[in-house]
């Protein structure tokens, strides 16, 4: 990531209008899906879930142990926030769906049926990043206000998360999206993972366990094996799905950028 310069205000001012912008654009979007999260029964249901999930708990106590209370909550609240966006999204479609499952260090998942669509299972894919870049940006939000770094951070980690999850490839939420517009690209995006993966130290474990669950859906795709439900996908349905894609990736790498450069210019707090 390349550092802003301090002198650089009109380039932070465009690239957070078009995060905005670009985000308005996604809300509107997904403004059912929205409704839907901000109802008070779903408040209710995630307040009763997030106390009696044990996979939560476990998360949660594994993550304050690693990385302290405060920061261990805000890895929690980006999974949370993260799956509970696809859960509101297939309750949206009025799609059977199973409460979010945590695994240690390893993430969450969301279990839901299929939909007939293909675009909107590219939708409900899209809706956990989706749910990520809104969270980034209150954190970032409240960065600017009290220019805290703290708030910094938990922008450029809900960012910088959401954003990982968001390759394309297969199990990635971006494999899910890119599979309903042209599944051979997942070759690239895997190829994408490896490199980064050695950028960041990845640890090969992890590695190993995303090769293990996307391999079997690259091959099916090299073999020419193609979803039924994309015969039905149309011109106009692959270009919403398109730039809905790279709206939130957009939206996701200027927040991170804003947030890592805005850090640096943030007095130094202790933790």
């Amino acid at each position: 990531m390349v550092e802003q310069p301090a002198s650089g205000w009109g380039q932070n001012a465009r690239s957070a209008g078009a995060a905005a912008g670009g985000l308005a654009l996604l809300l509107l979007k997904f403004k059912t899906f929205l409704a839907f999260l901000l109802e008070f029964k779903f408040l209710a249901f995630g307040l009763k879930f997030l106390g009696s999930s044990w996979t939560f708990l476990l998360s949660l106590w594994f993550y304050v142990l690693a990385f302290g209370w405060r920061f261990g909550l805000v890895l929690i609240g980006v999974l949370v926030v993260h799956e509970f966006g696809h859960y509101a999204a297939f309750r949206a479609y009025g799609l059977p769906v199973r409460i979010p499952v945590f695994v240690p260090f390893l993430g969450a998942y969301t279990a839901g049926a299929l939909p007939d669509d293909l675009e909107e299972d590219a939708n409900i894919a899209l809706a956990g990043p989706l749910s990520g870049l809104v969270l980034a940006g209150l954190c970032y939000g409240a960065g600017t206000s009290w220019n805290d770094p703290f708030w910094y951070a938990c922008a450029y980690a809900a960012a910088f998360l959401n954003l990982f999850n968001m390759i394309p490839t297969p199990p990635f939420d971006g494999g899910r999206i890119i599979g309903a517009l042209w599944p051979p690209l997942w070759l690239a995006g895997f190829l994408l993972f490896i490199a980064l993966s050695f950028v960041l130290h990845v640890p090969l474990f992890f590695v190993l366990l995303i090769g293990l669950l996307g391999v079997p859906a690259m091959w099916k795709a090299w073999k020419g094996e193609v979803d039924p439900r994309a015969a039905a996908m149309s011109g106009g349905a692959r270009l919403r799905v398109s730039l809905s894609y790279l709206a939130t990736l957009g939206a996701l790498s200027a927040i991170a950028g804003l947030s890592l450069a805005a850090s640096h210019g943030a007095p130094a707090q202790t933790w």
